[in-house]
């Protein structure tokens, strides 16, 4: 299954504007999970590759020395999705791209979000909207 392109046809994505500010951590590959991501309520993705340990968290989670990158905010696609739909993520980036919004991406098997610093939100919702897609903030959805 393909997605189309969200202005000629019906795949119109939605989308959820999630409150919560994130943080963005980097630490060594070989690292131990901090204690501290225990107390993320809102999101966590913690993935570990040979080069490095990568952390998404609600930024309130981690310690104000932690060295992050801060003051993101997420787009949730609205799924769950079926994993061999085609399209999702290029429907959505090249319009942010085109608007010259920086994205960090990511996956998970219900879904896609898509990451952008706090500054960028109203140049991304109003992107994506141009593009088609449907952006709702957690306080339109009751």
């Amino acid at each position: 299954m393909t997605l189309g392109n969200a202005k000629t046809s019906s795949t119109a994505l939605h989308l959820d504007l999630l409150a919560e500010p994130l943080a963005l951590v980097r630490l060594p590959a070989a690292g131990a999970v901090p204690t501290w991501t225990a107390e993320a309520r809102q999101f966590l993705s913690i993935t570990r590759t040979p080069t490095e340990l990568s952390i998404v968290a609600d930024a309130s989670a981690g310690p104000a020395d932690a060295a992050a990158e801060r003051g993101y905010r997420a787009f949730r696609v609205q799924g769950p999705l079926p994993l061999h739909l085609v399209g999702v993520l290029a429907a959505l980036v090249v319009p942010l791209a085109q608007a010259g919004v920086p994205v960090f991406p990511i996956a998970t098997y219900d879904t896609d979000y898509l990451l952008v610093p706090e500054a960028d939100v109203p140049r991304a919702r109003a992107a994506l909207e141009g593009a088609g897609h449907e952006v709702v903030t957690n306080a339109e959805l009751g």
